[in-house]
């Protein structure tokens, strides 16, 4: 982060349901914290964010001491370690710069356990160094319990400091080490054996026209060194490219990875400017997936008609009715004269087979998809349901009819008539890291809390039923596909 930049912040039409709404605005976003059900994430400036529907409306409340810039959040145990830069970044028009830290026991500013530990010097810049004490972001190595975090701006160097995970302080006699160059707001995480460094590339603070993206490289050791995909040194600009732009919006920076479940995982980051937002900086939450061992931000879910095709077999989900055929005047291959013109066949319309089918609750079921229309399912958000991280709630019909896609008491599903807005006809798709989608209903009837265990689920061929997400099946994925 290379200015101070101050927003203001006004409500959010529902023209950008796809992106997170209520009163996102923020620059620099700390990395997503969850304390006591609430979703919590600080930016530059001492404020942030608070999400209470599970991750989709946001709005101000957020409270962080001490001002500065480019904060960093994260949960150690049973406390919150909060990080930032207090100067730098040329901010006041210099690099001198230091970043310090803070312990919470909640992050909830109505608890009376809120209250911040007076901060502590963790790392330093005189100005003249070719380096910025900014930006930091934290990591504790899941393999060793070591505490260490990154920072730097595109100044100089970005570094790499080791802290005492039980008081925050910096490890004594810790030097800090060189890992990268040509980027800032550094990020580091770690998966499967590898330490990742993700770095914002590009220019920030100038709205529209800013080119911020975020890239990576990764190492075996946390110490580096960070390559990236064809083995350029992070220290020589390396990085792979995990996102830069999205719908409409620019300038993507300031990574933060947050695991929902095994294989369904989201990242955080900052737009420069939302044009459907009036060019604001806006928080997005994006699936994160992973290709070949390297990070890629997914695709939100849109409004639309799919097919929604089981990863099991490649069959399609679809309402039990009756086969109608299609009328078609066919002439044997071999009497078929090639200069004839050739007439375009229109696809089978509801019109066409509505008549034909039964009322009341169906069964639904997978079957090879034939372009018909019980196979087609309109997806749509539903409005004022709230969501979960980065999408909101959505309900799911035939195209053209009421029909809606239901959930039961004895984990089965079924087409129901009409939709009540019941929670039971509410559901959360979430894009795994492999790609594919996994589909649960907000709420089992009969059930007192909101579903966390239970997808849509190929248990045959043909059958689909609700059972408990697994990742390492592919009865448990699906795929939307647009035709």
């Amino acid at each position: 982060m290379k200015k101070y930049l101050v927003l203001v912040l006004s409500s959010l039409t529902a023209a950008n349901l796809n992106a997170q709404i209520g009163q996102p605005y923020i620059h620099d976003p700390s990395t997503i914290a969850e304390c006591e059900g609430k979703y919590y994430t600080f930016g530059t400036g001492g404020g942030g964010l608070i999400s209470e529907d599970g991750g989709y409306t946001w709005k101000g409340g957020a409270e962080r001491p001490g001002g500065g810039a480019a904060p960093d959040v994260l949960k150690i145990k049973d406390r919150y370690l909060v990080i930032y830069g207090a100067t730098g970044g040329g901010l006041g028009g210099g690099h001198y710069g230091k970043i310090l830290i803070m312990w919470n026991k909640t992050l909830d500013p109505k608890s009376p356990d809120f209250k911040f530990s007076n901060p502590i010097e963790v790392a330093s810049s005189d100005g003249l160094e070719d380096c910025d004490a900014i930006d930091p972001g934290l990591l504790l190595d899941p393999v060793t319990g070591r505490l260490w975090f990154s920072y730097g701006t595109y100044f100089g160097n970005i570094r790499l400091v080791e802290l005492d995970p039980e008081t925050g302080k910096r490890v004594e006699g810790n030097k800090a080490l060189d890992i990268a160059i040509d980027c800032e707001a550094t990020d580091l995480i770690y998966r499967d054996g590898w330490y990742y460094l993700l770095g914002t590339h590009g220019t920030c603070c100038d709205g529209v026209n800013s080119t911020y993206n975020i890239v990576c490289g990764r190492a075996k050791q946390v110490t580096g060194p960070y390559l990236d995909n064809v083995g350029r040194d992070m220290k020589q600009g390396g990085g792979k490219l995990v996102v830069a732009t999205g719908d409409r919006a620019v300038g993507a920076g300031h990574f933060g990875r947050f695991i929902v479940d095994e294989g369904v995982e989201v990242m955080s980051c900052h737009w420069e400017a939302d044009f459907n937002q009036g060019g604001r900086s806006v928080l997005a939450v994006l699936p994160l997936l992973w290709k070949n061992g390297w990070p890629k931000a997914g695709e939100k879910i849109k409004d639309g008609v799919y097919e929604i095709q089981s990863e099991r077999r490649g069959y399609a989900l679809e309402t039990a009715e009756d086969f109608v055929r299609i009328p078609q005047d066919r002439q044997a291959w071999w009497r078929i004269d090639p200069n004839e013109p050739v007439k375009q066949l229109e696809l089978q319309k509801l019109s066409d087979v509505e008549k034909t089918w039964k009322s009341g609750t169906r069964e639904v079921r997978l079957s090879d998809f034939m372009f018909r229309p019980n196979q087609n399912w309109k997806i749509e958000t539903v409005e004022g349901k709230g969501g979960y991280l980065g999408n909101p709630y959505f309900k799911i019909t035939i195209e053209g009819t009421t029909r809606t896609l239901t959930a039961t008491k004895d984990l089965e599903i079924v087409a129901q008539e009409s939709f009540s807005g019941d929670d039971s006809q509410l559901w959360r798709i979430e894009q795994a890291t492999d790609g594919t989608y996994r589909i649960m209903p907000k709420r089992i009837p009969g059930q007192s809390v909101d579903n966390t265990k239970f997808v849509l689920y190929s248990i045959g061929d043909s059958t689909p039923t609700l059972k408990e997400w697994d990742f390492n099946t592919d009865n448990s994925k699906w795929n939307l596909v647009k035709h």
